[in-house]
Protein backbone atom coordinates (compact mmCIF):
# COMPACT_ATOMS: atom_id res chain seq x y z
CA UNK A 1 0.00 0.00 0.00
CA UNK A 2 1.41 3.22 -1.43
CA UNK A 3 1.31 6.24 0.87
CA UNK A 4 0.95 9.63 -0.83
CA UNK A 5 2.77 12.92 0.20
CA UNK A 6 -0.61 14.41 1.76
CA UNK A 7 -1.02 11.23 4.09
CA UNK A 8 2.30 11.88 5.68
CA UNK A 9 1.73 15.70 5.87
CA UNK A 10 -1.86 15.57 8.01
CA UNK A 11 0.04 12.79 10.20
CA UNK A 12 3.37 14.92 11.09
CA UNK A 13 0.21 17.75 11.42
CA UNK A 14 -1.21 16.05 13.67
CA UNK A 15 1.84 14.87 16.07
CA UNK A 16 2.55 18.54 15.71
CA UNK A 17 -0.83 19.64 16.79
CA UNK A 18 -1.14 17.36 19.71
CA UNK A 19 2.62 18.52 20.76
CA UNK A 20 1.48 21.87 21.00
CA UNK A 21 -2.21 21.20 23.10
CA UNK A 22 -0.23 19.32 25.58
CA UNK A 23 2.55 22.04 25.74
CA UNK A 24 -0.02 24.94 25.75
CA UNK A 25 -1.72 24.35 29.39
CA UNK A 26 -1.89 27.76 30.82
CA UNK A 27 -1.98 29.21 34.50
CA UNK A 28 -5.77 29.53 35.64
CA UNK A 29 -7.07 32.98 36.23
CA UNK A 30 -9.52 32.50 38.88
CA UNK A 31 -11.26 35.90 37.88
CA UNK A 32 -14.65 35.23 36.39
CA UNK A 33 -17.07 32.85 37.52
CA UNK A 34 -20.59 31.65 36.48
CA UNK A 35 -23.38 29.81 37.85
CA UNK A 36 -23.12 26.01 37.71
CA UNK A 37 -25.29 24.40 35.25
CA UNK A 38 -27.29 22.42 38.03
CA UNK A 39 -27.23 25.16 40.71
CA UNK A 40 -27.21 28.98 39.06
CA UNK A 41 -26.28 30.07 42.59
CA UNK A 42 -23.19 28.67 42.85
CA UNK A 43 -20.03 29.85 41.09
CA UNK A 44 -18.03 27.70 38.53
CA UNK A 45 -14.91 29.48 37.01
CA UNK A 46 -15.93 30.80 33.70
CA UNK A 47 -12.79 29.05 31.92
CA UNK A 48 -14.22 25.54 33.32
CA UNK A 49 -15.89 23.56 30.49
CA UNK A 50 -18.63 20.98 30.82
CA UNK A 51 -19.40 18.72 28.33
CA UNK A 52 -22.08 16.98 29.98
CA UNK A 53 -24.78 16.84 32.29
CA UNK A 54 -25.15 14.05 34.38
CA UNK A 55 -28.87 13.25 35.94
CA UNK A 56 -29.25 9.47 36.04
CA UNK A 57 -27.91 9.71 39.84
CA UNK A 58 -31.23 8.81 41.43
CA UNK A 59 -30.23 11.27 44.49
CA UNK A 60 -27.64 14.28 43.01
CA UNK A 61 -28.24 16.35 40.18
CA UNK A 62 -24.55 16.86 38.93
CA UNK A 63 -22.42 18.11 36.30
CA UNK A 64 -18.69 17.21 35.40
CA UNK A 65 -16.48 20.40 34.58
CA UNK A 66 -13.18 20.10 33.23
CA UNK A 67 -10.42 22.50 34.59
CA UNK A 68 -7.14 21.45 33.13
CA UNK A 69 -4.63 22.52 36.01
CA UNK A 70 -6.39 21.14 39.01
CA UNK A 71 -4.93 19.15 41.29
CA UNK A 72 -6.44 16.52 43.97
CA UNK A 73 -4.16 16.74 46.13
CA UNK A 74 -4.74 20.69 46.67
CA UNK A 75 -8.45 20.40 46.77
CA UNK A 76 -10.15 23.91 45.92
CA UNK A 77 -8.09 26.18 45.27
CA UNK A 78 -7.57 28.95 47.59
CA UNK A 79 -9.06 32.29 45.10
CA UNK A 80 -11.94 29.67 44.17
CA UNK A 81 -12.83 28.64 47.73
CA UNK A 82 -12.87 32.84 48.21
CA UNK A 83 -15.06 33.46 45.33
CA UNK A 84 -17.74 30.53 47.06
CA UNK A 85 -17.97 32.40 50.27
CA UNK A 86 -18.44 35.61 48.27
CA UNK A 87 -21.25 34.42 46.63
CA UNK A 88 -22.93 33.69 50.30
CA UNK A 89 -21.58 30.00 50.42
CA UNK A 90 -20.51 28.96 53.77
CA UNK A 91 -18.41 25.82 54.34
CA UNK A 92 -19.74 22.90 55.81
CA UNK A 93 -16.66 21.41 57.73
CA UNK A 94 -18.02 18.52 59.50
CA UNK A 95 -19.09 17.09 56.13
CA UNK A 96 -15.21 17.61 54.58
CA UNK A 97 -13.17 14.49 53.51
CA UNK A 98 -9.75 15.15 51.68
CA UNK A 99 -11.15 16.38 48.02
CA UNK A 100 -14.79 16.41 48.54
CA UNK A 101 -16.44 19.83 50.85
CA UNK A 102 -20.20 20.57 51.75
CA UNK A 103 -21.35 24.14 50.99
CA UNK A 104 -24.74 25.39 52.51
CA UNK A 105 -26.58 28.34 51.82
CA UNK A 106 -30.18 28.93 52.27
CA UNK A 107 -30.97 25.21 53.32
CA UNK A 108 -28.96 23.88 50.04
CA UNK A 109 -26.14 21.82 49.92
CA UNK A 110 -23.38 21.85 47.18
CA UNK A 111 -20.95 19.02 47.30
CA UNK A 112 -17.89 19.89 45.32
CA UNK A 113 -15.53 16.81 44.64
CA UNK A 114 -12.03 17.59 42.94
CA UNK A 115 -9.85 15.52 41.05
CA UNK A 116 -7.03 15.85 38.76
CA UNK A 117 -7.91 18.18 35.85
CA UNK A 118 -11.99 18.16 36.48
CA UNK A 119 -14.36 18.76 39.28
CA UNK A 120 -17.88 17.75 39.96
CA UNK A 121 -20.89 19.28 41.60
CA UNK A 122 -23.24 18.01 43.29
CA UNK A 123 -27.08 18.98 44.30
CA UNK A 124 -28.94 16.60 46.19
CA UNK A 125 -32.28 16.13 44.02
CA UNK A 126 -34.93 15.92 46.94
CA UNK A 127 -33.57 19.36 49.09
CA UNK A 128 -33.40 20.84 46.23
CA UNK A 129 -36.89 19.98 45.07
CA UNK A 130 -38.29 21.26 48.33
CA UNK A 131 -36.53 24.55 49.05
CA UNK A 132 -37.42 25.06 45.48
CA UNK A 133 -41.34 23.65 46.15
CA UNK A 134 -41.04 26.22 49.24
CA UNK A 135 -39.97 29.35 47.36
CA UNK A 136 -42.72 29.33 44.80
CA UNK A 137 -45.36 29.46 47.26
Amino acid sequence: MKRTKGFWTLFILCIVMGLLAGCGTKELSWQSFEGALNEKSFPVPKEANSPDRTTTNVAMDYVRYSLPGLKEKDSIPEPYLKTIKAWGWSEQEKEETGASRVFEKDGLNVHISVHDDYFIVMVPKEKKASIKGLESK
